[in-house]
Order: structure tokens, then C-alpha cells, then sequence
């Protein structure tokens, strides 16, 4: 699809003359109700849950701040699919956000943000890759374990799928359904624990809170919120599904709601069942969070087994990574707007040789300089808010630009522009939280935009020249 676009976009001379209603997909198969919000609790549903309770509880000066940023960052997620989804609607392009950012702003922030979005990605997957590293280290208690240990860890387990990927081996939708089926059980595992009293969980559960720091409750508000921001990630990928639904206009709109509310019952349950079982003031220097309360709860042998299986996911979503972002850098390749190296396919295996090692390796430079999950997540949730803002802005320019598709069946949001503009003050308010808390990771995330901008400009004689030369 993205290439089919490509081919309709080599003819215009502007992106803003390009008229989405042509390129609507096509497909017999209907996503139903039932399919639409699994998709959705499955876009979010991730990793996170096992390592950002600790995160978000340690700048959280009362149990008060922890549970609102919880339950905001699901309306948040709402919002956020709900934005998404009218904006996939209206502008139904397969291949990533750079023909929606290229239509409606200007070709040089399509790219600089594609850019950072790729990057961010990089970051998302080096800091899952911390947290197996983390958990798959408590299965060796001689050893102690240093963050650099855990880095290495973490690199050695892209490397493997790296080499993986070259070799062409993809992982099955059925395998990934598995994996979707063990994370949403280990979560139920951790939910279940509730009801397993015994003195340690009655001890936790009144157990006194420390004493608040000179934060304000705002301040820590706005801090703890950030962990909760990568935790409920994903529903922007509820734009590529705005014409592949039955009935959009009825069943998105019901799909992302009972979704989201599915996820923020199950994210609330599993952080109050640490909060009971762990107790929120050893919530706060708990990496591991997960693992100790299985340990608490069902002994040392059902940790080990936990920490395991979601070692294994956490392989997994190594290796979903690694083979979709290179294919983001072929889109982007086509379109002129990378060199042609990043669209090269290794003739026996058809893999994107170039685009997989570059994004490889910068999973490794960021793990290199950062060694822990923290510094990682303050720099990708910071680099996201630049997307997302942005990204979810263009539904204004979309709505002026496509009024002609009102009341042909596409979805069209509720609320307008209350809930995008609620979304855009949401990652406004975290990016600020981050430039306050770690300035200097605030820098370097500007200073990536601007450089990405400026590349854009520096190679524009080459966009002009070298696609169509090739």
C-alpha cells in the first residue's frame, strides 16, 4: 500500500495536492467489534506492566499521585485512540506516520519526526530489553549483577535476534498470539495473588507511606505519569485500522472504549496488588516488582518459572521490533526521503540488510550511554511526545481538508476538539515533567529534531535526484 502511494505521490509536485479518498484499502474482510478491541487491548498490552509500577511509584509522594496517574494515563490512551483512529479514517495510509505528517505540515518535519519516531523505538526496545535482562537475572542469585551486567545482557539478546533476522526467520501470527495469551496470564497471575492472604501481604497493606518530599503534589503528578506513558503505548496504531473496521462509525468508537477500559481494569488491579503485597514504600526501590511478588506470594520456584516466561516475551518483542522498524526505513527509502541503501534486500533472504543493522545498532548506542531502564525511558517517552503531539494535531488539518467524507461512513470522533487538545495537553504537560526532572535528556531530544530537520535540507538536492536516478 505504502509503495502504491508512492508511485500516485511521484506525479504531484506538492504533498498538500495529494487527495487521500483515492487511496482508500480495499478489502473484503471486515474487522467486527469483537476482533477491532482485541487489537486494541493487544496494541497496548505489553511489557512495561512488569517494571514501570516501580518507576511510577518512586516519584510518587502518596499512593494518591501513583493511582491518578494510572487512571489518567488510561483516559489519556483513550483520547489518544480515539484521535487516532478518525485520523486513520480520514487519511488511511499503511506505512507509518510520514504521509501524515507530510500532508499536513511540511515534507522536512514528516521526516524529522519519522526519524525520532524510529529512534524512540530504538530506545522502547533497549528498555524492554533492561527489564528480561533484570528479571532473567534473578534466576542467578550467586551473581551480582550490575547495571552494565544487565546492558551487556541486553545487547547479547539483540544480537541473537539481529542474526536471527538476517537469516530471514520471521515470527508467526500464531506465535504471536501465544505470546499475547502468556502476557495477559502473567497479569492475571499478578491479580490473583489478592487472594492469597498471608502475613507478609496484611503487613504490607499497612505499612506507613514516607514521608513526602518538597515536590508538590503536581510536580510528583507529572513524573510519575511519564512511566505510565510508555506502559499504555500503542493505540497509536489504531490509525492504520480506520478503513479496515465494519461499521466505523459504530464499532470503533465502542471497540476503543471497552479496550481501554479492559486494560486500565487490568492495570489498576495489577498495581494494587503490589501496592498490597509489596507495600508502596518497597514498591519504590523495587525493580523487579513482578518477581517479588510472585516470590512473596507462591515461593521461589513459581518467581523463577514468572521470570522465565516473561523473558520470553520479552525476546519476542526484540524480535517484532527488529523486523518491523527496518521496513519503516524502507517506506521512507522509497519515498526518496532515505538514501537508496536503506531499500537494498539481500537477494536469497529478501532481508533489509542495511536498515536492520543501522536500527540494531543504535539500540546498542542507546544502551551504551544510558545502562538503565530510567535514563532510557525518560529519553523515549520524551522523543514520543514530540510524535504524538504532532501527530495527533494533524487531525485539525485533516478534519478542514477532508469535510467531504463526512457522512460516508468513516468515524468521526465525539467531543471535537475536546479530546484531542485533553491528548496534547497530556504530552505537553510530560514533556515539560521530563525537562524539568532530567533537563539534559530534554536537550538532547531537541537537539535530535533539529538535527533530523537539518539533514532533511542538506540532502534535498539528493531526494530530487537520486530516487528517480536509481
Amino acid at each position: 500500500m505504502y509503495l502504491v502511494l508512492h508511485q500516485a505521490l511521484k506525479t504531484s509536485a506538492k504533498f498538500t495536492t495529494f487527495k487521500p479518498t483515492l487511496y482508500y484499502m480495499q478489502s473484503k474482510q471486515k474487522l467486527n467489534l469483537f476482533s477491532f478491541t482485541m487489537i486494541v487491548v493487544g496494541l497496548v498490552i505489553g511489557m512495561g506492566i512488569f517494571r514501570t509500577a516501580a518507576t511510577s511509584a518512586k516519584d510518587a509522594i502518596a499512593p494518591s499521585v501513583y493511582f491518578s496517574a494510572w487512571i489518567v494515563g488510561g483516559l489519556v490512551a483513550m483520547c489518544g485512540a480515539l484521535t487516532y483512529a478518525e485520523i486513520g479514517s480520514r487519511y488511511p495510509v499503511t506505512g507509518g506516520y510520514y504521509k501524515v505528517f507530510s500532508y499536513a505540515y511540511h515534507p522536512s518535519i514528516a521526516f524529522a519526526i519519522n526519524c525520532i519516531i524510529l529512534i524512540s523505538n530504538a530506545a522502547s526496545l533497549s528498555g524492554v530489553a533492561l527489564i528480561g535482562s533484570g528479571y532473567i537475572a534473578k534466576l542467578f542469585p550467586g551473581h551480582s549483577w550490575t547495571d552494565i551486567d544487565k546492558a551487556l545482557l541486553s545487547v547479547a539478546a539483540i544480537l541473537v535476534f539481529y542474526f536471527i533476522n538476517l537469516r530471514g526467520l520471521k515470527m508467526s501470527a500464531r506465535a504471536q498470539n501465544i505470546l499475547m495469551l502468556i502476557k495477559i496470564t502473567m497479569i492475571l497471575v499478578i491479580i490473583a495473588a489478592l487472594f492469597f492472604p498471608h502475613e507478609t501481604l496484611l503487613h504490607a497493606a499497612s505499612a506507613p507511606v514516607a514521608a513526602a518530599t518538597n515536590m508538590s503534589w503536581i510536580q510528583s503528578f507529572g513524573i510519575s505519569l511519564i512511566a505510565v506513558s510508555f506502559t499504555y503505548g500503542g493505540y497509536q496504531q489504531t490509525i492504520n485500522f480506520g478503513n479496515e473496521v465494519d461499521k466505523p462509525s459504530q464499532t470503533i468508537p465502542k471497540g476503543i472504549f471497552i479496550g481501554i477500559a479492559i486494560i486500565i481494569v487490568l492495570y489498576l488491579l495489577a498495581n494494587f496488588s503490589y501496592y498490597m503485597i509489596i507495600g508502596f514504600d518497597n514498591m519504590k526501590g523495587e525493580r523487579e516488582i513482578a518477581y517479588a511478588l510472585i516470590q512473596q506470594t507462591f515461593g521461589d520456584q513459581a518467581a523463577n518459572i514468572f521470570s522465565f516466561f516473561l523473558f520470553f516475551g520479552v525476546l519476542a518483542y526484540v524480535n517484532a521490533l527488529l523486523m518491523s522498524n527496518p521496513r519503516v526505513m524502507y517506506a521512507m527509502s522509497a519515498e526518496g526521503t532515505l538514501p537508496a541503501v536503506f531499500s537494498k534486500q539481500d537477494k536469497k533472504t529478501d532481508v533489509l540488510v542495511f536498515s536492520l543493522t543501522i536500527f540494531a545498532a543504535v539500540c546498542i548506542v542507546i544502551l551504551f550511554f544510558a545502562q538503565t531502564f530510567e535514563k532510557i525511558l525518560n529519553f523515549t517517552i520524551f522523543l514520543d511526545c514530540f510524535g504524538m503531539v504532532a501527530s495527533s494535531a494533524a487531525i485539525f488539518k485533516l478534519r478542514s481538508k477532508t469535510k467531504h467524507l463526512d457522512g460516508t461512513g468513516i468515524f468521526k470522533m465525539k467531543l471535537f476538539p475536546l479530546i484531542p487538545l485533553f491528548f496534547i495537553a497530556n504530552y505537553l504537560f510530560v514533556g515539560v515533567s521530563i525537562a524539568i526532572q532530567t533537563p539534559e535528556t530534554a536537550g538532547v531530544g531537541v537537539a535530535v529534531l533539529a538535527a533530523f530537520m537539518l539533514v532533511y535540507f542538506m540532502t534535498a538536492r539528493y531526494r530530487k535526484t537520486g530516487p528517480e536516478a536509481s
